[in-house]
């Protein structure tokens, strides 16, 4: 069953028995947003087309959020587009981004452990979070660490919604990021990059 097939939450929450929880999780590390990246977004919401489609969306809006932040991280963290991710036949498909450790023979090497699944969807949220969820749980039966966080993040290019998983407890943050405020979006990506940082560190 492929990712694209669950279309929400509840139905993953069923076939693999995960506990729903709503709080804020998220915490906010300063990250310093270049102006250049300011005036490019100022320009595609003034003049470009921006989220006609969900490829539009992840091109313009998400991409460039998520390569800014992870510029920091590249020693340790690779950031993937469009990867196949693969445990078994219910469990398959094609997230948007992927967040996994540098594999020390390069960063072409698609390898475990995955901490980060991202989903760009045209405001269908909970369509989205259905199927990033089943990505979430996925990653973590590829890692077999359940006591580590997974995180997820569903978004529309303008409003950025952020979600983790651990043990079989998925915990969505009541409150919601949006690309008008670029310092606090920044800043709750560079923590999920850091946790994810943590994470390796932690192990190494």
């Amino acid at each position: 069953m492929a990712f694209s097939s669950y279309k929400s939450i509840s139905v993953v929450m069923k076939k693999f028995q995960i506990k729903y929880v709503q709080t804020n999780f998220m915490m906010e590390r300063e990250f310093s947003v270049p102006n250049h990246f300011k005036e490019e977004l100022d320009l595609l919401f003034t003049d470009g087309v921006i989220d006609n489609s969900e490829d539009a969306i992840c091109e313009n809006l998400i991409y460039p959020v998520l390569k800014e932040v992870w510029k920091s991280y590249r020693s340790k963290l690779t950031l993937w587009s469009h990867q196949t991710l693969t445990y078994d036949e219910d469990l398959s498909g094609i997230p948007d981004y992927t967040v996994t450790q540098r594999n020390p023979l390069g960063a072409i090497v698609f390898d475990k452990p995955y901490f980060l699944i991202v989903e760009a969807k045209q405001d269908k949220f909970e369509e989205g979070w259905g199927q990033c969820l089943a990505e979430m749980v996925a990653v973590q039966r590829i890692n077999n660490e359940l006591e580590k966080d997974i995180f997820g993040i569903v978004s529309n290019g303008k409003i950025w919604q952020f979600a983790k998983l651990n043990l079989d407890i998925f915990t969505r943050n009541k409150n919601l990021y949006v690309i008008q405020d670029l310092d606090k979006l920044f800043a709750a990506v560079n923590y999920i990059f850091q946790q994810c940082e943590l994470q390796i560190n932690i192990n190494s």
